[in-house]
């Protein structure tokens, strides 16, 4: 047997088609390498080691099996038959970098490694090969710098420190300025920094090319790494992949250079090239921030024909990859080499105007365009910004204190912070902050996390600082150069004007202009429409999507935002956040305490008034109202509130009586108390009162020629005789006002599933008739998912935080599952209550209206089941609507590559050329998944099809993980 683990790719390297390539396995840095070479874009020669040898590292004790070892020297000679260089050869040396690349981009998070093959004897030959000594030697001083950093685990400051005090004796400010006597005194001293740490660089190409190796998948187990996979939710990937790739060389003259670039503007969408980069540097240096670089524009002055090449490239990949790309390149003495193409990261103003104009040019279908959208761009959009008067006004024109390099856009106030660790301090007190860095590296994810806004002295447009920031949609301000930054001291100064800002001091950020303002300036709350709206109107217009819904609890006003967020009905309205109003209070407390019923008239009729403004806000749309649920002890006045003036107010001789009656309230558990239906049951004229606000209030708007929708929800039931009980009153009070009022006006009744023992009756809630005409009593269920996952997790949704967290971080759970559904346990019991309503009743509507109706991981569970809605808080609204109609458009791409391959029988052995089973790996959980035996496919309302033929995807026919010969 002959285990095949790596994947070449440039050269001499066998085509590998795209559809055979996992990006969970090859990454995305390898799979763009892959597909840059099959359309034409030159590469350098490399091979990728998969991601699955990261998890063997772990587990092999931090090395590799000598096999693979021995397939890496192969790919090495490849490439030096295909070059007639030499890894290692005094004469013309063959020199490689190593590079990361997760499944998932992750910029700055993992290690890279340059000019891999240097030694006192290579670089010799390299100077010689070259003609060109000043450049081998300024390799070879990156390569000690590096391997040092990343390999051995000396801090990067430490070879920095000796690089300043070279260019200091030398009375030159720029690396570039150093000659090549300076150069190798720099290689020199690097040395020496090693021996201080009692580490040794190997001389030994082969060696370095290992260590780095094993560096390089060991970067996915950083704490950088790992912080930044928690921030983004990036979860169930195997690790990284580590490419090795033949060096090309930027840092050659004033013939070459090197550059990151997007091939639209990532902070605005704008179909124009944006990037940056440098004449005579390597890529660490562009990315790094270390020098401010060049527009991408000025390429075409100093590199034409590259210049050309690069757009005619960009183009390409993408029209390939249908979607805006970030890539890397090299001009080596003219010629230009692309390193890397991936997915661009960008604002979510951003994503939305690239994925109109890419549909729009042609390039993507409607369906995909919206695939390009992410959840957290949309979010973004949903965030404040300067207000109009703010921008105009005299604070801001004359609070400008400096301008940098606009890397985010968007507005940011907060106090000033210098480290990370503070950043995160002050977030944790809930306070907003501007982290300050000189220059950002990927340790300073975390605080970069906790801030609202990031300001650094150095860095383009490209750098760390601004390309996370980006990703985050966070205002950022790069490259301030007018300040001098002291991380240190904790101040920073205007250069101009020796003006000062220490720590705590505020300041606002415009992300936008790259401008830095004295003080806070005024904010405002986001609009919907435009291109936003173009986007989320292509969700609504899927085929079979979901609706989504709002939740709205405080009368018309909250209605009014559910309908301008672009919600298709009120899935949820709590009737009890209507009583809670100061003038309000003391009648429901009155009622609850003396029992009147002038009392609970007054409530009638407030509660009228704010039907009657939710049913104009939301006109023919339906408006579920969910009746009282909390228990009653919430709305009477708590124990240290209780006066003599308390008691008067309510009427009570005395503050002792009051206490008496307030303290026959009390609860042991309210949670699992008195409330809900229980309540309803209890005093059936609470029940009575607010079925006759409703209806009273329909009948009013259809009296005024509106068409008013009313759902009455049951809340807490566990049992059929619960349910019926209430259901039967709703009835006889709905038909009582309609017989008054002589409208008719519609109704449904329906109940809340967020009692486990409801989800197991499912059944016989949904096949309830009325005895008295055979009519059912339940028309839908609405999945109070919050009340539904503690009592399913037998976890308190007030006290999780003190553990959930840990939790997490153990690996115990995945995510919060009140959050995002737990679809093992919680999921298990809707799926099951879905199927045995339906089976009862199959016209019975189907809904979610706890925390998990506006996350985009539960709402693909919930379209899986089903369901007819979600519903969610109005402001997450937006983001439930792209993610909907995500779902029913992967949905659709599914179906139709099932139409192309249903037709196509495999032996199930046949698959095992895409099957990972190398050193325990076939343990492994999280490797992709394959359709094994028959495949199913959930169908829209419950319905689901089974096609009788396999569908597979075909077998790789190059480089595959695992292959018998």
């Amino acid at each position: 047997m002959t285990i095949t683990t790596i994947f070449p790719f440039g050269g001499s390297a066998p085509r590998i088609e795209q559809d055979d390539l996992e990006r969970e396995i090859v990454g995305g840095k390898g799979l763009g390498l892959q597909v840059m070479g099959n359309i034409g874009v030159d590469v350098p020669p490399g091979f990728t080691m998969p991601t699955t040898l990261c998890q063997v590292l772990a587990e092999n004790d931090k090395d590799l099996p000598q096999e693979i070892w021995n397939d890496m020297r192969r790919n090495v000679e490849r490439i030096e038959r295909d070059t007639g260089k030499g890894f290692g050869d005094a004469k013309n040396p063959l020199l490689f970098s190593v590079r990361s690349g997760a499944a998932i981009s992750m910029p700055g998070m993992m290690d890279t490694v340059l000019n891999v093959g240097l030694n006192d004897h290579t670089v010799e030959g390299l100077a010689s090969a070259t003609q060109n000594p000043r450049f081998a030697y300024d390799s070879y001083r990156r390569l000690l710098n590096m391997f040092g950093d990343v390999v051995k685990g000396i801090a990067h400051e430490h070879f920095e420190e000796r690089f300043d005090k070279i260019k200091e004796d030398a009375g030159v400010k720029n690396d570039v300025d150093l000659s090549v006597d300076h150069l190798k005194m720099l290689c020199a001293e690097y040395k020496k920094v090693f021996d201080e740490h009692n580490q040794q660089f190997p001389s030994d190409p082969q060696e370095q090319l290992q260590e780095c190796i094993k560096a390089v998948f060991g970067s996915w187990f950083s704490p950088r790494a790992i912080k930044y996979r928690e921030i983004n939710s990036i979860k169930n990937l195997i690790g990284t992949a580590a490419n090795v790739q033949m060096m090309v060389f930027g840092n050659m003259g004033s013939t070459s250079g090197t550059g990151v670039a997007f091939s639209r503007n990532p902070s605005t969408g704008a179909r124009k090239l944006y990037g940056e980069y440098l004449i005579n540097a390597q890529g660490e240096d562009v990315v790094a921030g270390i020098r401010t670089p060049e527009p991408i524009t000025c390429m075409a002055e100093g590199f034409p024909e590259a210049y050309k090449k690069f757009v005619e490239n960009i183009e390409k990949l993408e029209k390939h990859f249908k979607d805006m790309q970030d890539v890397e390149f090299t001009v080596e003495n003219g010629k230009l080499w692309m390193l890397q193409c991936r997915s661009g990261k960008r604002t979510g103003p951003a994503a939305i105007r690239i994925a109109i104009d890419l549909h729009n040019e042609g390039i993507c279908t409607k369906d995909e365009a919206i695939l390009r959208v992410e959840p957290t761009h949309v979010k973004q959009l949903l965030h404040p910004d300067f207000t109009p008067e703010a921008l105009a006004g005299k604070e801001y024109k004359d609070g400008v204190f400096c301008k940098g390099l606009a890397g985010g856009p968007g507005a940011a106030v907060g106090k000033l912070v210098f480290s990370t660790k503070r950043a995160e301090e002050l977030k944790e007190k809930g306070e907003s902050v501007i982290l300050v860095r000189v220059n950002t590296s990927p340790e300073d994810v975390g605080g970069m996390w906790a801030s609202a806004g990031i300001l650094t002295s150095k860095g383009g447009k490209t750098s760390h600082a601004a390309v996370v920031a980006r990703g985050w949609g966070k205002p950022c301000i790069c490259g301030a150069s007018e300040l001098d930054v002291y991380e240190a001291e904790e101040v920073m100064e205007v250069k101009a004007t020796g003006e000062k800002f220490k720590a705590g001091d505020i300041i606002s950020l415009n992300g936008s202009t790259g401008e830095c303002i004295r003080g806070a300036l005024e904010m405002k709350a986001p609009s919907l429409g435009g291109d936003l709206e173009v986007i989320l109107g292509w969700c609504d217009e899927q085929k079979n999507v979901m609706k989504v819904f709002a939740n709205a609890d405080s009368g018309g006003d909250s209605a009014q935002a559910a309908k301008h967020f672009g919600a298709q009905g009120i899935g949820l309205c709590r009737t009890e956040h209507m009583f809670f109003s100061p003038e309000r209070l003391p009648i429901v407390q009155h009622w609850i305490l003396r029992d009147g019923k002038e009392y609970l008239n007054k409530i009638e009729n407030f509660q009228r008034s704010d039907f009657n403004e939710i049913f104009e806000a939301m006109d023919a749309k339906k408006v579920t109202i969910r009746l009282l649920d909390p228990p009653l002890h919430e709305f009477v006045p708590h124990e240290d509130q209780i006066n003599d003036e308390v008691a008067a107010r309510l009427g009570y001789d005395s503050m002792h009586k009051l206490k008496q009656d307030i303290e026959a309230l009390h609860e042991e558990n309210p949670m699992l108390g008195l409330r809900g239906c229980r309540l309803g049951i209890v005093r059936e004229d609470l029940t009575q009162m607010q079925v006759r606000a409703i209806m009273h209030a329909a009948a009013d708007h259809l009296e005024r020629g509106g068409h008013p929708h009313p759902r009455i929800m049951v809340p807490l039931v566990g049992n059929l005789k619960e349910f019926e009980s209430q259901a039967l009153v709703i009835k006889r009070e709905a038909e009582y006002v309609r017989s008054v009022r002589k409208v008719d006006v519609a109704y449904e009744i329906g109940t809340m599933i967020e009692v486990p023992r409801a989800a197991i009756i499912s059944d016989q809630i949904a096949g309830l008739r009325d005895k008295a005409d055979g009519k059912r009593l339940c028309s839908f269920f609405s999945y109070g998912t919050n009340d539904l996952t503690q009592m399913t997790m037998g976890i308190s949704r007030d006290d999780s935080s003190a553990f959930i967290p840990k939790y997490m971080e153990a690996g115990i759970l995945n995510d919060d599952p009140f959050h995002s559904i737990d679809e093992e346990g919680v999921g298990f019991l809707v799926r099951k209550s879905v199927i045995d309503g339906k089976s009862a009743n199959p016209k019975l509507s189907l809904s979610i209206c706890g925390e998990q109706g506006g996350d985009p991981k539960s709402i693909r569970f919930f379209d899986a089941i089903g369901l007819d809605y979600v519903s969610c808080s109005p402001f997450r609204v937006p983001i439930a609507r792209l993610a909907v109609g995500q779902v029913a458009a992967r949905r659709f791409q599914k179906h139709q590559r099932e139409e192309k391959l249903h037709h196509l029988e495999f032996d199930d052995a046949a698959l095992l050329g895409k099957v990972v089973h190398y050193c325990k790996l076939d343990r492994m959980a999280k490797l992709p998944s394959w359709p094994f035996g028959h495949h199913r496919t959930p169908a829209r309302n419950g319905r689901s099809s089974t096609r009788n033929k396999k569908t597979v995807a075909p077998a790789p026919s190059a480089g595959p993980i695992l292959s018998q010969q």
